[in-house]
């Protein structure tokens, strides 16, 4: 089964000024949708249900609007639907079609599987406009996409890699390019220590390896340092959200500190050939971005986001979701989608009170889900209220 999202611009569906909303979406064999289409406005969307009803799906598949692997990092082959009853097929395509909306502009994204052909494995396609693109750099560049899953709940207890993958989707928003010279960093990363695991010492094909990690190392730590500046610059969000300090903790930041990218670059370089005997001995690589960290902390209280409560870790996410927000709307005209799957959890009356009001005052149009419909009764007249039931969608008071 093949896929294509429509081929050209759908001049029908209204233009949203200063705001970055989806008006359709269309799903086709993705998760529990056979499927889809579902025209929407430019508002808030509330998503209740049952759990397993299809509520986080759909959030999922707004997620592959960015480039990666979405809300769920699920490996793209394990995606598609499965008929009742059957395993599902590995390698089986999926489709994703949405309209956007961009300030005046209208688009059509289209990304999906797409199967396993003579000499080719099965990969993931991007269209923009019926177009086909190289890549996803142009998604990056065209849409910007923030989400928070109860899985992050746990995000300033879990391991450095998780903070640095919701800070590059951060970053991702100010720099279009970082999401493919991360993809290629860590290309390069797999290409070093497949060389050094098969023996080779070849001082010119390693020193090429390590001169685009170097370059591109640098390069992503200069971005994550610019982002956390801009989030540090933009202050906190008011009471009853508490202030978060960013601060980004490893070598290559430090080296950035005290001198120079291009200096930075020098040394990493160097680092990378005297460790070679090293990480080959033990695997992996010991210098780079990707051994860097996120520190936050809870600056009220003066302690480690790590020592909160869970409420008060889920405050400060959500903290600095709203404040890169806000900066998205200054610099870019429109504030980013919001994907917030059971974002009510943990949160007390008045912060879920101040967290709609801030998604409306910024025009944001944010995807909430929650399997009880009361805890979004402050945002009844300013958003749309879909109940989602066996992948079928349909407004509130309509049941399903």
């Amino acid at each position: 089964m093949s896929w294509s999202p429509p081929a050209a611009r759908d001049t029908a569906t209204p233009r949203v000024a200063g705001t970055m909303a989806v008006t359709r979406i269309d799903l086709t064999d993705f998760r529990n949708y056979a499927g889809l289409r579902l025209d929407i406005a430019a508002a808030p969307i509330v998503l209740t249900g049952v759990n397993g009803a299809g509520k986080t799906n759909l959030l999922e598949a707004l997620s592959f609007l960015a480039p990666g692997r979405g809300l769920r990092r699920a490996p793209l082959g394990d995606i598609a639907r499965a008929e009742p009853g059957q395993q599902r097929a590995p390698g089986r395509p999926w489709a994703v079609a949405a309209h956007l909306a961009v300030a005046a502009d209208h688009y059509v994204i289209g990304t999906g599987l797409e199967p396993a052909g003579t000499g080719r494995r099965a990969r993931r396609t991007v269209r923009i406009d019926g177009e086909p693109v190289s890549g996803q750099a142009a998604l990056a560049a065209l849409v910007r996409v923030i989400w928070l899953t109860p899985e992050m709940d746990r995000l300033f207890q879990e391991g450095a890699p998780s903070r640095l993958r919701f800070l590059d989707r951060l970053v991702c928003g100010f720099d279009p390019d970082h999401a493919a010279r991360t993809t290629a960093y860590s290309q390069a990363l797999r290409e070093r220590a497949r060389l050094l695991k098969d023996g080779v010492r070849d001082d010119l094909w390693l020193g090429a390896v390590e001169e685009r990690l170097a370059e591109r190392g640098v390069a992503i730590a200069a971005a994550r340092r610019d982002t956390v500046a801009r989030l540090r610059a933009a202050g906190h969000i008011a009471a009853p959200f508490p202030a978060a300090g960013l601060a980004l903790i490893g070598e290559l930041d430090d080296w950035l500190d005290e001198a120079p990218a291009l200096a930075a670059e020098d040394r990493l370089r160097a680092a990378f050939a005297a460790t070679r005997r090293r990480d080959a001995e033990y695997g992996g690589t010991a210098h780079g971005p990707h051994r860097s960290d996120l520190a936050v902390h809870h600056l009220d209280k003066d302690a480690p986001a790590a020592r909160c409560s869970t409420g008060e870790q889920k405050a400060m996410l959500i903290a600095i979701v709203l404040a890169y927000a806000r900066l998205q709307m200054l610099a870019a005209g429109a504030p980013p989608l919001l994907l917030l799957d059971e974002v009510a959890a943990h949160l007390d009356g008045p912060r879920r009170a101040a967290l709609f009001e801030h998604v409306c005052a910024m025009g944001a149009q944010a995807w909430l889900t929650g399997t009880d419909p009361a805890l979004f009764e402050p945002l009844r007249d300013r958003a749309r209220f879909l109940q989602v039931a066996s992948a079928t969608i349909a407004p509130e008071n309509q049941g399903s």
